[in-house]
Order: structure tokens, then C-alpha cells, then sequence
């Protein structure tokens, strides 16, 4: 079986298990501990991020190159066209989400969770101790933006990220109001990328991370409850109703992360 070293609540760790279940694709769910389980990664890969894909022998770095290593070993239901003009339009706004609602998105996070203490304490895996959600919650917003500072997430830097993402939200709403897909009339790469970088703007309403069901449905401030974008994450949820698998129909090795072991 296909294993995946990953973080629950990390996007483009999503944005491969979105993958993986829009292929039909049984994995089973790493979860990578900060810190000691990353040191464990570098040896098994060379690099201490996640996503990273094992297949039998083969460790598969980067959510694009996952990506396209899945379509070469497993060409059902192809991610990437073989028309060029679509292929190339494919890859171009992969790598546009990526760069931009990805590391976008995380800084909005950010922002969220430091301005809104019970969502911080809810953001939290439903596995994390009881202790732990307490001292986290009780973390005052002001430490949580010298810590932004220190990681270059300063309050202008979150601002200008939250701006572009409103821009990018109307003109991917744009697009979909006159299309199924963003790429035509069927999904590619670029629309499981674009839906699964958003989950960190606006959780759907059906549990497919292990997170409190308080947080089903609620986001960003600004984004998530913004009526203008009704129509995208509409869109992003219908994607994810028809290919994602929530939790509780996961098989017991994928339904929930275990400790990273090494071999």
C-alpha cells in the first residue's frame, strides 16, 4: 500500500490525498511530529518536508512531483491532458496555486488564529490532550504576532496576502461561473490543487480532516463568509463530494494518521 508522510492539517498535504482518492488510490496516513518525526524523515529522504509519497522502494518529495509520479505509475484517470494547449494551461495554474493561495493561505491562517482564541483551540487535531488545547488557547494574541514577526508573517505581510487572496477568489469565481472546470470540461491537476489549497480558507461541511466539527464550514474571516465567493467554494465542495473520501468511510489503516516509524 501507498504511505504518505504528512501533516493532518497541512494543505498541500491534502492537496495529495485529494489526489490519491480522486485516482482510487488506497494509502495509508503517516503523520509526521514536528521536530524529531522531520529528523526521521531526512533520513529516510534527504529533506524534512511533507508531503512525501512512498511507493514500495520509492520516496516521492513535493506534491507536484507526487503528482506527476502518480500519473506515470498509475495513468487511470490522468491529472494532466495530453492536449498541449490544455496541458500547459494545467501546469500553469497548478504552479500558480502553489505559490500563491498556498503560501498565501497559510499566512490568512495565521492571522485567523492569532485574532480568534477559540478557533485556535479548535484548529487542533480532535487526538491532541485536553492539556494541550488549554495551552494553546491561552496563548495571548500579542505573543502570536511577535512569533509572526519572527517567521517574516508581520501584520502588513498578512494584509497584502489576504487582499490577493480576495483577488484571486473573484477570478477563479469568474472563471467557474462560465465553466465546470477551471481548465475545461473536465478536472485536472489545477482544479485538485486550487480546491485543495482552499480547505485552509474555509473548511468544508463534511469532515474530511480529523478536526472538531465546530470548525465544519468556517474559515478565514473576510473569505469564508464572504458572499461573493459563494459560488467558488460551492464549487470546491461539489469537487470534494464527488472524489474526496471523508473520514468516516476511510478504511482503519487510512482513517486516521499514525506516528512515523522507521524501517
Amino acid at each position: 500500500m501507498l504511505e504518505l508522510y504528512q501533516w493532518e492539517l497541512s494543505h498541500y498535504s491534502e492537496k495529495v490525498r485529494l489526489i490519491l482518492d480522486y485516482k482510487g488510490l488506497d494509502y495509508r496516513k503517516i503523520e509526521v511530529t514536528p521536530g524529531v518525526g522531520q529528523l526521521d524523515l531526512f533520513r529516510l529522504t534527504g529533506q524534512k518536508q511533507v508531503p512525501v509519497l512512498k511507493d514500495g522502494s520509492k520516496y516521492i518529495v513535493d506534491s507536484t512531483e507526487i503528482a506527476k509520479y502518480l500519473d506515470l505509475e498509475y495513468p487511470e484517470r490522468p491529472l494532466i491532458p495530453q492536449d498541449s494547449h490544455k496541458r500547459g494551461l494545467t501546469l500553469l495554474m497548478e504552479e500558480w496555486a502553489d505559490e500563491s493561495i498556498g503560501v498565501k493561505g497559510r499566512k490568512a491562517l495565521f492571522s485567523a488564529i492569532s485574532q480568534d482564541q477559540s478557533f485556535r483551540q479548535s484548529l487542533l487535531p480532535n487526538s491532541t490532550p485536553d492539556i494541550f488545547k488549554t495551552l494553546v488557547a491561552g496563548v495571548p494574541s500579542d505573543v502570536l504576532t511577535v512569533l509572526g514577526f519572527g517567521v517574516g508573517y508581520s501584520p502588513e505581510v498578512i494584509k497584502s496576502a489576504i487582499a490577493d487572496l480576495k483577488q484571486d477568489l473573484e477570478a477563479l469565481t469568474l472563471i467557474l461561473a462560465e465553466s465546470p472546470y477551471l481548465t475545461g470540461d473536465e478536472p485536472t491537476l489545477a482544479d485538485l490543487t486550487v480546491a485543495s489549497l482552499s480547505i485552509v480558507l474555509k473548511f468544508p461541511q463534511i469532515a474530511y480532516l480529523d478536526l472538531p466539527a465546530s470548525l465544519l464550514g468556517k474559515g478565514v474571516p473576510g473569505l469564508a463568509d464572504n458572499p461573493d465567493y459563494e459560488l467558488f467554494f460551492s464549487w470546491r465542495d461539489r469537487l470534494y463530494a464527488q472524489f474526496r473520501k471523508p473520514l468516516i468511510n476511510l478504511p482503519t489503516t487510512g482513517s486516521a494518521p499514525t506516528a512515523i516509524q522507521i524501517d
